[in-house]
């Protein structure tokens, strides 16, 4: 089941896309966007993450603004005009929400990203130790991370990235991964040979998609989702 929602963020609102198991609760998992904005690739991935028993939601970090899958100048336009103090409050708002929500089992949250959501949702397990627990990141990094604390992150970080990835390279995937381990966080990024970047993606916006690689991940990124947060 799927609905939009509302809750608050730091004195004003926000929306987003929740979907819901079959049995109705589940752990609280925060799906964070592409620069596409919330549109139906990232609520198939949400779908996806509710049919593995996961309460999944999509908080619109865009607020209603949408880009075309042909749409690369807009996306690109988007991300960078898009208030990244807003954007922390928003997705703070959305922890807070599945915190809150009765069908959510259990205090520990997840996150998962891609792309650009990727980084966010790294950055939110460095905002959030109190409840962000386990985060997966698909071909994202921060690009901010030396302005990110990462000391109190206790989440486990997990990251799967392109082997051919022209936007988040393998060279500065280790960079970051080195840094984070070397703080002694529990980070691992696969960085998978001759994948490109968006390889999950079901828009196929770069015609990059792997349907192979991708099914061969997700079950283990639930699974993982599972033992952190269950």
């Amino acid at each position: 089941m799927a609905e939009t929602v509302t809750f608050p963020s730091n004195g004003n609102s926000a929306s987003g896309y929740l979907a819901t198991p079959d049995g109705d609760s589940g752990p609280g998992v925060i799906v964070v966007q592409e620069w596409w904005g919330l549109g139906p690739g990232i609520k198939e991935m949400a779908d996806r993450l509710a049919s593995a028993g996961f309460v999944a939601l999509v908080p619109d970090l865009f607020h209603g603004e949408l880009a075309g899958h042909d749409e690369v100048d807009k996306a690109a336009a988007m991300m960078q005009a898009l208030p990244m103090d807003r954007v922390a409050r928003d997705m703070s708002g959305a922890v807070d929400f599945l915190v809150g929500d009765p069908r959510v089992t259990g205090p520990a949250i997840g996150a998962i990203g891609f792309c650009m959501g990727g980084g966010l949702a790294m950055t939110l397990g460095a905002t959030r130790p109190d409840v962000v627990k386990a985060v997966v990141t698909f071909y994202g990094i921060p690009s901010n991370d030396a302005d990110i604390d990462w000391a109190g992150m206790t989440a486990v970080v997990r990251g799967h990235m392109g082997g051919a990835d022209d936007f988040y390279g393998p060279e500065a995937v280790r960079a970051v991964e080195k840094k984070l381990q070397d703080l002694g966080k529990d980070v691992q990024f696969t960085v998978h040979p001759g994948a490109g970047h968006a390889f999950m993606g079901p828009h196929n916006a770069f015609g990059t998609l792997d349907e192979e690689l991708s099914a061969k991940i997700w079950p283990g990124v639930t699974t993982f989702l599972h033992e952190q947060l269950d």
